[in-house]
């Protein structure tokens, strides 16, 4: 959530930006829009890169899940075996 927050903040900063650089740009119009190119792209690349590093960071707790996961599930088929275990040794050797 905190990460959406930040990357609307960009965009906002970014068209804010934009929108003062056109105001106030001292360059012809063949500059002001090689630069606002330049500049869209740049924002594009850092969204790539974002998204790439989200996806990363997704993949590695889906991961970690995954090993949890497995980990509780042997877990409690080893705590059921025992049980049976235990139940076997029970019903085979009664103590009366």
């Amino acid at each position: 959530m905190e990460d959406d927050n930040k990357l609307s903040y960009f965009f906002l900063g970014l068209g804010l930006g934009v929108a003062v650089g056109v105001l106030f740009a001292p360059k012809s119009g063949t500059e002001t829009r090689e630069l606002l190119k330049s500049r869209a792209n740049e924002g594009a690349d850092f969204v790539k890169r974002r998204s790439t590093e989200l996806r990363d960071q997704a993949a590695e707790a889906v991961d970690r899940s995954k090993e949890t996961l497995r980990r509780q599930k042997d877990n409690l088929s080893a705590a059921v075996e025992a049980g049976k275990q235990a139940y076997r040794e029970a019903t085979t050797n009664p103590s009366d």
